[in-house]
């Protein structure tokens, strides 16, 4: 018969993690810091450049064609940004979501269920809101999804920039709200934004990725400790994959997340030996992801945030927009509602409680975070209205002021939390034991 104390002791519906996870999610963060920082510095130049004298010279750089036109691949550089350089990102993207939901800390359904619902909350909250917004103009509601994604890599560029000591849990929190909020938004992209389908080369794609995944189940160590095999076998096996995906009209970006979801996250099923170890997923998210945030993200923000504002009167049609206006709202409203009123209704019906490292007020400062849209919200707006028109490039002026508002809202609550913050990380960093492992974590090496 159970007591009543533990009757009365609620169930904790997000904590801090285990301390394995601790340290990826540490990891994983700093690479996005410098990945933000050159991602803001590479838009800037773009909106710097495409607003110069020489403005000119910039749209058509991005416009410059190149490549194969049998193979549907003679493309401007801006697309090669878009649809090419954003499959790296979501290969990432990919490899990052089937480790959390099967041997990250997500696994456990009482540990993903509330990060997982806020993401929806936040994804749902400000597509609705942008409808809403845009309810009378069939034209601009096809921007629905611009305002669902969330930018990891800015939103944690901002929080390097502020200097604030989020506790591990809310590291992890948003972390998770990102990648899902990615995958959701590449299933819109893939659902929503498929005008036609060529089934001949989207059957043909599956030969490359049938392939591409037989050899990476089956010979993981083989790519693990090889670092050569990955770009001489994997690598043309994913290219083609892509290009057959991206020939068959689905948007090549959703190959990234197959080619990721194909790589084996645990290394054997043996525990101990020589096969033991990291898993290939792991492996492949430590040599990719500088890649991903140092090249392919920044070069895509270059191609992508360049937006000629055309002066004054440029500046007020874009304002007055419906499509700029139903992005600002939904993504500095609606992303910290759906996120904040998801979150507060879990814990209600399920009756669960924040780990005690963390108070609402960090969650409304994180939910602020994820207002800042950026990589997917640009790539939805090019797919939305096509890249250049008048629509895509007012939505373009909506998703950076937006982010920028976003990024001083969370400033100005994070920077209050700052002493809070770090008073809770050095107490998670008290080594009693001098074994370098936080006390905190003891229990997870016992």
């Amino acid at each position: 018969m159970k007591n009543e104390s533990s009757k009365s002791t609620p169930r904790t519906s997000y904590g801090r993690g285990s301390y394995s996870e601790f340290l990826r999610i540490g990891e994983i963060l700093r690479k996005e810091t410098v990945g933000g920082m050159l991602l803001v510095a590479a838009a800037i130049i773009a909106i710097i450049w495409a607003n110069s004298p020489v403005s000119e010279s910039y749209f058509a750089l991005r416009d410059f064609k190149i490549g194969y036109e049998p193979w549907h691949l003679d493309l401007s550089l801006g697309t090669w940004a878009a649809d090419g350089l954003l499959a790296v990102f979501f290969f990432l993207v990919g490899l990052e979501l089937k480790r959390e939901f099967v041997a990250g800390d997500l696994r456990q359904f009482s540990k993903s269920i509330v990060p997982v619902s806020a993401a929806v909350g936040g994804v749902a909250i400000p597509a609705i809101i942008y409808a809403v917004i845009n309810l009378t103009s069939p034209d601009t509601l096809r921007g629905w999804a611009i305002p669902t994604a969330t930018d990891i890599a800015f939103a944690v560029a901002v929080l390097a920039i502020i200097g604030s000591h989020l506790p591990s849990a809310l590291r992890i929190f948003l972390l998770t709200l990102a990648v899902v909020d990615d995958l959701l938004a590449i299933s819109i992209i893939a659902i929503f934004y498929t005008d036609e389908i060529q089934l001949v080369p989207l059957l043909f794609a599956l030969i490359p990725l049938a392939l591409y995944t037989l050899l990476a189940q089956k010979y993981r160590r083989f790519f693990g400790t090889k670092v050569w095999a990955a770009w001489v076998i994997l690598l043309p096996l994913g290219i083609a994959t892509w290009a057959l995906v991206h020939a068959s009209g689905i948007h090549a970006t959703v190959a990234g997340v197959l080619l990721g979801f194909a790589i084996p996250v645990i290394r054997s099923k043996a525990s101990g030996g020589p096969e033991s170890g990291p898993g290939l997923s792991e492996i492949f998210e430590h040599r990719f992801r500088p890649i991903s945030a140092g090249i392919a993200v920044p070069l895509f923000a270059f191609f992508s945030a360049g937006v000629a504002i055309g002066g004054w009167d440029g500046l007020v049609s874009a304002v007055t927009d419906p499509v700029a206006i139903g992005v600002v709202i939904a993504l500095v409203l609606g992303k910290p509602i759906g996120i904040m009123g998801t979150t507060w209704l879990m814990n209600k019906t399920t009756k669960a409680s924040l780990d005690s490292s963390i108070k609402w007020i960090d969650l409304f400062g994180v939910s602020l975070l994820a207002g800042i849209g950026f990589t997917v919200s640009l790539l939805v707006a090019e797919l939305s209205f096509g890249q250049g028109s008048p629509h895509d490039d007012h939505a373009k002026i909506g998703i950076l002021a937006a982010s920028v508002l976003a990024a001083l809202l969370a400033a100005a609550v994070l920077t209050s939390r700052n002493r809070y913050y770090k008073t809770v990380q050095l107490a998670e960093s008290v080594d009693d034991n001098h074994d370098g492992i936080p006390d905190v974590y003891e229990t997870d090496r016992n």
